[in-house]
């Protein structure tokens, strides 16, 4: 009898919608992160609830020096959210803000400065509440211009906003770990802005992930999404 494979070897195999060098990159970085964990079961629910994916982004993101940004406390013009998602989010990251989000139910929250504000926002220093828990889609997306990022919280398209490159290839972490993982565990994504709304406005955490998750066509969408992001630069 065969033995069953292992999930390095599911990893070895797993295929996520990207450029080559962006799912090398993260599948390099979730192999790595298995071969460091000495629990088998801990590094599958990893996998699954986006801690790994998260992981390896924030690292990749700490060795970034970007130069020229124009990002300062209280300038949220990109944290005016298109739609009623407002970015997608691991299990991990949408557990974190609500924790972080929670005990300000209740409050006047970013809405109150702009409809289509983030609601983890103070509307009146524009400040993120959550900044330490704030989502890889945050510490990602940076600009070297103030006025182009208030053309485009008003749908205008403008040069100076864009997502730094270790969020693609956290975002890919995210599918090899869901292609690696199929059959054995969920490994669902959220929308940040449900999460945030549903947390200040007093919803549980139970509450908020079910009023927050995606359908598994989300994730794919989102990936195919940041292909085409990486093929145009």
């Amino acid at each position: 009898m065969s033995k069953a494979p292992s999930l390095a070897d599911r990893l070895q195999k797993a295929r996520a919608v990207s450029t080559p060098e962006v799912n090398d990159r993260a599948k390099r970085g979730l192999l790595a992160y298995l071969g460091a964990q000495s629990d088998a079961a801990r590094a599958a629910a990893d996998l699954a609830d986006g801690t790994a994916a998260t992981g390896i982004g924030r690292v990749a993101l700490s060795g970034l020096a970007p130069k020229g940004l124009a990002c300062t406390d209280g300038c949220a013009f990109c944290c005016i959210l298109s739609g009623e998602d407002g970015g997608t989010i691991t299990e991990a990251e949408a557990v974190a803000l609500h924790e972080a989000l929670a005990p300000l139910a209740g409050q006047p929250d970013g809405r109150a400065w702009h409809p289509k504000a983030c609601p983890s926002l103070d509307p009146n220093t524009r400040s993120c509440r959550a900044y330490a828990a704030r989502p890889m889609i945050c510490r990602a997306y940076v600009s070297t211009d103030v006025e182009a990022c208030k053309s485009v919280s008003e749908g205008q398209a403008a040069q100076g906003p864009g997502t730094l490159g270790p969020y693609h290839t956290y975002l890919a972490a995210i599918g090899l770990s869901r292609a690696a993982l199929k059959g054995t565990k969920r490994v669902s994504t959220y929308a940040l802005s449900r999460v945030a709304a549903a947390a200040v406005e007093g919803a549980s955490l139970d509450e908020a992930l079910a009023a927050s998750r995606h359908k598994p066509t989300e994730l794919d969408a989102e990936l195919k999404r940041s292909k085409r992001d990486l093929l145009r630069t």
